[in-house]
Order: C-alpha cells, then structure tokens, then sequence
C-alpha cells in the first residue's frame, strides 16, 4: 500500500507517480501500453487495445495542491485519439482517475476551459485547462476512469 501522504512529494515525484500510476490504471483494464523515454510532443504514453486497430494518446496530469492544471494548445491537438488522463489526488487515499477525451474541449464550460491569452501583454500560451475545485467534482464525474474505459474496450 503505498504511503499516501501525496504532499510530501515534489511537484517532479508526484507528476511521475501520476504517470505511472495512469499506466496502471490502463493495463488492468487489458490495454498494452506503449512508452517514450522523452515527451516532447504532449504524449505521455500511447495505448491500444489488443485486437483492435485504434490506439489513444495519452497526457497525464495530476491535480491535488492546486485546483486548475493545464496542457498549452500546441502540445495538446484536439483529436478523437487524444484523452488526458487527469489524476487528483487527496492525502490518505489513492488518487481518483478521470479521463478526458480532448474533443471536449471544443464546448468548454466551467469544468473544461479555454484561454487563448490573445491580449496585449499577456505572455502565456493559449491552454485547455481543468478546474478542479471541490464543486467541480461532480461534474468531472462524468470522466470517471471507469466510465470512460467502458466507451473505450470494444464489445465483444
């Protein structure tokens, strides 16, 4: 059982962990996994589903100490292969799995956001972007790691 006390770690060690554990997540539900040692282009790992032709881009993010992350627009494409794989994590428990097909950005509401940052002064990158408050939090439901993966495993 690991130790859970996620705020203990650095933002490098729990980003890490998220990664891994999103990993994880995806094999127990049958997925092979296939990983880069570097991500440069906003994919973390890419999985596919023995059998099957499709595979998924997948972006890892882990939430917890702060209630907004983010992925700037040119590492994240909208596209039907892509999801972001958010992970929030609370001390003493494991982190809860939501896993966000990026075409759900193209109707942002106050979960999912977009911010183009297009004014004058402003130096961010346009980004897609999560709120991840605690009222947030039922409607981030709808993204449940287990929810989704039932969309995702082709019936039989």
């Amino acid at each position: 059982m690991p130790k859970m006390k996620w705020f203990e770690l650095t933002p490098l060690q729990l980003g890490r962990y998220a990664e891994y554990y999103a990993k994880m997540e995806f094999a127990s539900y049958g997925f092979e996994v296939y990983t880069s040692e570097v991500d440069d282009h906003g994919v973390d790992f890419i999985v596919k589903y023995p059998g099957t032709s499709i595979f998924y881009e997948i972006q890892v993010k882990g939430s917890g100490k702060s209630n907004y992350v983010f992925e700037p627009k040119d590492k994240m494409p909208l596209s039907e292969n892509r999801i972001l794989c958010l992970l929030n994590f609370q001390d003493g428990k494991l982190p809860d799995v939501y896993l966000i097909p990026t075409l759900e950005w193209k109707n942002p509401n106050g979960v999912l956001v977009d911010r183009e940052y297009d004014k004058p002064g402003q130096k961010s990158k346009p980004e897609w972007g999560i709120n991840v408050s605690a009222k947030n939090l039922p409607a981030l439901e709808k993204y449940s790691a287990s929810r989704i993966f039932e969309k995702l495993i082709p019936t039989k």
